[in-house]
């Protein structure tokens, strides 16, 4: 069963930051004071999970690993992590425990820890097989009703398939796991890959840069919200630090204003869908470019 309209909007936070969103919060600037400026002087800390691609990974193969150590290079330090998957006690075990300084992907105005200006904007997404193109590759299409949806539990996009009366359609995955033992997002599409569902509901980054390793050609549309309703598909990500360590926020917001065009690059490459501003696709695939952008 999907739970309430009013949790989906938390799921792109879990998906990004969980165990802020379930254990009590760091919230250094409402439960205790600030200890101050308490960043390593020695080395670029970054607070990340050690098996979550395409964002992180132990061996630097994601792309916030990538942009960590772009940022440690114009700092003139060396990159450390603290290790932690997302999951329970993830903020407490690292951020909290001064192990590391920077959690690399938050959502913006993201209340548990202080944001940085947001970094890049992205949108969830519907994914299908590039043979399915005019079949499965919307939610509107005649035959959605006989899709086979998969969808993380929670998530955004569980509001259009509610409105559209195809709950009964969904195949479900888990939202709150242990990155150590399950990938509920990269299953999704494998059991697209396989044929096991028919379109997948994801968020775009994660989408993109397993459909661009798919054995079997994958494409993607964005989703839109919804007109009348206040569930958004896109969010702008920024950093998480410490409350109280401004002359640190200063630095990250500074190094994001100077290597924004080095980051974008970092992002394209990993296949995540990238808006403007006034959230328009900055970066359409083949399949959308030649089709004005469209969305779903």
């Amino acid at each position: 069963m999907i739970p309430g309209r009013r949790r989906f909007a938390r799921g792109l936070g879990r998906i990004l930051l969980l165990a802020s969103v379930l254990v009590a919060p760091l919230a250094a600037g409402a439960v205790e004071p600030s200890k101050g400026e308490l960043r390593s002087q020695a080395s670029f800390r970054v607070c990340a999970d050690p098996d979550n691609l395409p964002f992180s990974n132990d061996k630097g193969e994601g792309f916030e690993n990538e942009i960590a150590e772009l940022f440690a290079e114009a700092l003139g330090l060396p990159v450390t992590y603290a290790w932690h998957p997302q999951t329970l006690g993830f903020v407490r075990n690292t951020l909290g425990a001064y192990a590391c300084d920077v959690i690399m992907a938050v959502t913006a105005a993201h209340e548990l820890v202080q944001n940085t200006r947001f970094y890049y904007r992205s949108t969830y997404v519907l994914l299908y097989r590039a043979a399915d193109r005019g079949t499965y590759d919307s939610l509107d299409s005649p035959m959605a009703a006989v899709a086979r949806i998969g969808l993380v539990a929670n998530t955004p996009p569980a509001v259009l398939v509610e409105r559209r009366g195809l709950i009964g359609n969904i195949t479900s995955y888990n939202l709150i796991v242990d990155t150590r033992v399950e990938h509920p997002a990269k299953q999704a599409v494998d059991d697209l890959v396989a044929g096991r569902i028919d379109m997948a509901l994801l968020w775009g980054p994660i989408a993109g840069y397993w459909a661009k390793r798919s054995p079997v050609p994958l494409e993607w549309v964005p989703l839109r919200s919804d007109p009348g309703t206040n569930t958004p598909m896109d969010y702008r990500i920024s950093m998480g630090l410490r409350y109280g360590e401004t002359e640190w926020l200063e630095t990250l917001n500074r190094l994001i204003r100077e290597k924004q065009k080095d980051i974008d690059r970092i992002l394209d490459s990993y296949g995540v869908p990238l808006l403007d501003t006034r959230g328009r696709l900055v970066n359409p695939p083949p399949w959308l470019a030649t089709a004005g952008g469209r969305s779903n």
